[in-house]
């Protein structure tokens, strides 16, 4: 089994977390969101992975391309790196990784988290994981036949055609025939809102007579701006949390201060007169004075005096030393 991560993308309503650091880096809980769900995917296919590709623009720097190539080694797989130099759309990502496509495969895009039953039904060509919503119109929705099959990919549909939203994640039992008719995607210019689209081979493939079947999400946890990324923060905290994980350091340094669970507290973090929690996470090396703060995301190695905070993401070597309480500050800024 082999797992495909279209990440090339920046993350622009996640600025200006995303100034300095790709989206997909950003950690929840205290990793990256990119290896969580990388994790999580090879927890649940109770296969082997042999491979984890990488789609990434190539300013992204070779520090970030070892975390990742380690990401894929910490699961006792290849980890492999491509690069799409122009942002044409999620099937010519895909295809940036052509050499890698081919037997079964799952294709994730590197902005969610979920929870999910990842049984493979075997008689499937490819299972497509979705999420029933409550504005199906906002979403690429699946439509089913009368046997509860996906019949077609509708993006955001002006009727209804089903509340099952396409969260960006897809099995293909053989990755070569979708590698065949991205290609010709490419090869015949076929072009929606600008760009080549995974959902135009997926329709290739329909066309073919293969079957798509839906796949379950129990929870759908986005990544795209701050607010749904705190969002997500605080939901992961209390999974973790439920599940009997251990998330705060022994190395913790508390001062006449409390800590709420659910939290994640990392190495040599200093807390001084300090409440923290319920739901944040603090990265390794932060120090925290005089401050009360929940529902919130801080980075690594800030520093956050006199403050009361809720539902704030800082970046990592922030400053901040104020009354504003849901503020978004990026890594290096200081707001005294």
């Amino acid at each position: 089994m082999k797992i495909i991560v279209p990440m090339a993308g920046r993350g622009s309503r996640l600025r200006p977390h995303t100034l300095t650091v790709p989206k997909p880096l950003i950690p929840i809980a205290g990793k990256p969101i990119v290896q969580r769900l990388v994790e999580d995917i090879a927890a649940v296919l109770k296969q082997e992975v042999e491979e984890v590709a990488f789609i990434i623009k190539d300013d992204f720097g070779r520090e970030i391309e070892e975390v990742l190539v380690s990401i894929a080694g910490d699961l006792g797989a290849k980890g492999t790196i491509y690069y799409q130099d122009k942002p044409l759309g999620t099937g010519h990502a895909i295809m940036c990784a052509a050499d890698s496509l081919s037997g079964p495969c799952v294709i994730a895009y590197a902005d969610t988290l979920f929870k999910a039953d990842f049984t493979l039904d075997e008689s499937a060509d490819s299972v497509i994981w979705v999420k029933q919503v409550e504005n199906p119109e906002a979403y690429g929705v699946v439509e089913l036949n009368d046997r509860r099959e996906i019949a077609g990919l509708v993006e955001k549909p002006a009727v209804f055609i089903s509340d099952l939203a396409v969260i960006g994640i897809y099995y293909f039992k053989d990755a070569g025939v979708l590698k065949a008719e991205l290609q010709r995607v490419l090869d015949e210019n076929i072009i929606n809102g600008g760009e080549y689209q995974i959902n135009d081979g997926i329709k290739g493939m329909m066309e073919k007579g293969m079957k798509f079947v839906p796949g379950k999400v129990d929870e759908w946890m986005d990544c795209g701006n701050k607010q749904v990324t705190v969002e997500t923060n605080t939901r992961m905290l209390g999974f973790l949390h439920e599940e009997g994980k251990s998330m705060i350091s022994d190395t913790v340094d508390l001062e006449n201060s409390e800590i709420i669970p659910p939290c994640y507290i990392g190495e040599n973090v200093v807390l001084k007169n300090a409440t923290v929690g319920p739901y944040v996470s603090l990265g390794d090396g932060c120090f925290v004075e005089n401050t009360v703060i929940k529902n919130s995301l801080v980075q690594t190695r800030a520093i956050l005096k006199n403050a009361d905070l809720d539902n704030a993401m800082i970046g990592n070597h922030a400053k901040f030393d104020g009354s504003f309480t849901s503020v978004s500050i990026g890594d290096y800024c200081v707001l005294e």
